[in-house]
């Protein structure tokens, strides 16, 4: 690519991991839609290098390892003169954002949040109290924190309909700051799918390391399952993600069906097996990327009301959506043996994906939101004075947080050294 070539610099919190979690799915499919726009793309994080990580130099994107609070960062920032950085959720634009600003001031600043923290961690804390959502949860230092860096930021991508809705009803950002960008599924169902017949048992899936989806098992196995085996005794439960903890491998079962399977290659081979697939989120946020595969798969799923936010059809779930035990189980034998119920549910999903996910359907338009707020970024700036205001402030105190960190390591290494 020649040096007019435009560049975008992703400030990653991990490096991709898509077929570990949804977030290192939507991250692959983000890089991908800036490389068919002919655009060159680094990628750096301060992460350690993850063994299931994508090897981002097949699609000929470069890899950065960066240190946090080290102002070699702001040199190599420099030095690349990017078009456009994009931070991987909020907490790299607080490590990061005022270094971009500084270095690269005519950069524009974008923000993938993947979900919306101060929505998942309420839900999170409103769960283990007992307590609704409220506005005290959802106004959470969490949630200052968030949005502040989406007014110091020129444009947020927003994965869901209902968090783009929460954004601006409730916590009154200007939809001018926001770009709804759900999943953009360049391929969409899948051909040739086994029917009803051809497949057997119940799937689990999801990275163990986020808490919702543990909880989810524990719902499965302490609540949920049970019932589901009392009217099903010779089914199964397959239950897949990645880094599972010695909690969740010691809850295998065999006799009960209820099986711990760990890191799956490939999910979509996994879905296509299963009959139904099981999602009982009782918190949570964003888009579920398990149950967008099971669209995919033609595999249709039983979830909560959280699980299918943002991603119903015509208000209308390719599967059942139920919200305690007894509900949630009896959706899941119904699904499992009615091959009408389960062929309608089928259909659904894959309208679903052709709908609501698709490449095509969002392409055109995230891309002209992208490039008008790069084409008049110093107006788009001026109009958000809430944003120049937050960045006068918070970055100062960012700024000296960091540095304050650097002269404290640096001081700490000369003293070793002597």
């Amino acid at each position: 690519m020649s040096a007019t070539t435009p560049l975008l610099i992703i400030v990653g919190y991990v490096w991709p991991e898509p077929k570990s979690s949804a977030a290192g799915y939507r991250m692959l499919s983000l890089i991908q839609l800036f490389l068919a726009k002919n655009w060159r793309v680094i990628f750096a994080s301060a992460a350690e290098l993850s063994p299931h990580r994508f090897a981002l130099a097949e699609l000929g994107v470069a890899e950065h390892c960066i240190s946090l609070n080290d102002s070699s960062f702001d040199n190599w920032i420099a030095e690349q003169a990017p078009q456009a950085v994009m931070f991987d959720r909020f907490m790299l634009e607080e490590q990061f954002g005022w270094r971009v600003e500084q270095a690269c001031p005519d950069a524009m600043r974008i923000l993938d949040m993947e979900d919306c923290h101060a929505l998942r961690d309420a839900r999170h804390q409103c769960f283990k109290s007992g307590n609704p959502v409220n506005a005290q949860a959802l106004n959470s230092e969490l949630a200052l924190r968030e949005v502040a860096a989406i007014y110091r930021c020129d444009l947020t991508l927003v994965i869901s309909e209902f968090e783009m809705q929460l954004l601006q009803q409730h916590y009154a950002v200007p939809a001018s700051l926001l770009c709804y960008c759900p999943f953009l599924m360049d391929n969409t169902s899948l051909s040739n799918v086994p029917d009803f017949n051809q497949r057997q048992h119940f799937v689990a899936i999801g990275n163990f390391r986020h808490a919702p989806n543990w909880q989810s098992v524990l719902w499965l196995q302490q609540g949920i399952w049970p019932l589901i085996r009392k009217q099903l005794p010779q089914a199964e439960l397959h239950i897949y993600g990645a880094y599972p903890p010695p909690k969740a491998t010691a809850l295998h079962n065999a006799k009960q069906g209820f099986l711990i399977k760990g890191w799956a290659d490939d999910a979509v081979s996994v879905l296509l097996q299963a009959r139904v697939c099981l999602a009982p989120l009782a918190f949570g946020a964003g888009l579920k990327g398990k149950l967008l595969d099971a669209m995919r798969c033609g595999t249709p799923s039983v979830t909560t009301d959280i699980g299918a936010e943002g991603m119903l059809l015509d208000n209308q779930w390719a599967g059942i959506i139920a919200n305690d035990d007894i509900a949630l189980a009896e959706a899941a034998v119904k699904l499992y043996q009615h091959v009408d119920l389960w062929q309608l549910a089928q259909k659904h999903g894959f309208d679903t994906v052709q709908i609501k996910f698709s490449l095509k359907q969002h392409e055109q338009r995230i891309w002209h939101e992208l490039i008008q707020t790069l084409q008049q970024i110093e107006m788009h700036r001026q109009r958000n004075f809430t944003g120049l205001m937050l960045r006068h402030h918070a970055y100062r105190s960012t700024k000296f947080m960091g540095q304050w960190i650097e002269t404290k390591t640096r001081l700490a290494a000369l003293s070793n050294q002597t």
